[in-house]
């Protein structure tokens, strides 16, 4: 993405990203909610800490050692005290402005995910094998993170396409003003509709013995892994108002 930050470049990252999180979440749905591994503290922590946190903090540590987080697209969820890199990193071209990298939505996305959309996907219940499901809504976590803070080189690219039209509204912090000319109504549909799509083909359950048009995504939803309209609901909710906070915070200070 630093390497070739265009329109194009950038809009395909996104379209990659959204196959992540299709396959995220359609793993995900394969245990039940399984709660006590969000709210029953771990045992022996004397900080309450559910098992989800704790893995997520531990998670974190290890992909810090080894030499995660040096994008401004990968944000931590727990990012006081991440270890430093054990290993060499490449040096990745600084095409954003160097606060970049300080601009997170994660404690939105963090609580948006266990409140809201964990209940939208996974059936109720209680299998008892949460080390899996909490390594699969860290998964989960980070394919929505990375997807939604990419509006950092969104941002970037729009800004160096017309800075006559967004530099008199970042001096006057006109935020509002920002929101209004980042968004595309035409294109969040059309982005709605693709990930739904992509969650009705991805989600069917494929023998040899399907017919042509149902391998080609014409199942029924209920016979999906995830409910597409359910990633249509995600996207029109929460990944693309989201983006758009983490494109205005960042042009806010685009001119610092």
């Amino acid at each position: 993405m630093a390497e070739q930050l265009s329109l194009a470049a950038v809009r395909g990252a996104l379209i990659r990203e959204e196959d992540s999180i299709v396959f995220a979440l359609i793993e995900r749905a394969r245990r039940p909610r399984n709660a006590p591994a969000y709210y029953a503290p771990a045992a022996g922590a004397d900080d309450g800490q559910s098992l989800a946190e704790f893995f997520v903090r531990e998670a974190e540590a290890l992909h810090a050692k080894a030499g995660h987080y040096e994008k401004p697209e990968d944000v931590p969820f727990f990012p006081q005290d991440l270890p430093s890199p054990l290993f060499p990193t490449k040096g990745y071209p600084k095409v954003l402005h160097p606060f970049a990298s300080s601009v997170s939505v994660n404690d939105a996305i963090w609580k948006m995910y266990f409140n809201e959309l964990l209940p939208l996907f996974t059936v109720d219940g209680d299998d008892g094998y949460y080390a899996e499901t909490v390594a699969l809504d860290f998964a989960c976590l980070k394919a929505l993170s990375r997807r939604i803070h990419y509006g950092k080189y969104v941002a970037e690219v729009k800004f160096q396409d017309a800075p006559q039209d967004y530099s008199p509204l970042i001096h006057a912090k006109a935020t509002d003003a920002l929101m209004n000319l980042l968004t595309f109504k035409a294109v969040e549909e059309k982005v709605k509709k693709r990930v739904e799509k992509k969650a009705r083909i991805f989600g069917q359950n494929v023998t040899l013995e399907d017919s042509a048009d149902k391998n080609e995504g014409s199942a029924d939803d209920s016979e999906c892994k995830v409910n597409p309209k359910v990633l249509s609901e995600l996207y029109d909710r929460w990944v693309m108002p989201l983006t758009k906070d983490v494109e205005v915070d960042y042009l806010l200070r685009r001119l610092d």
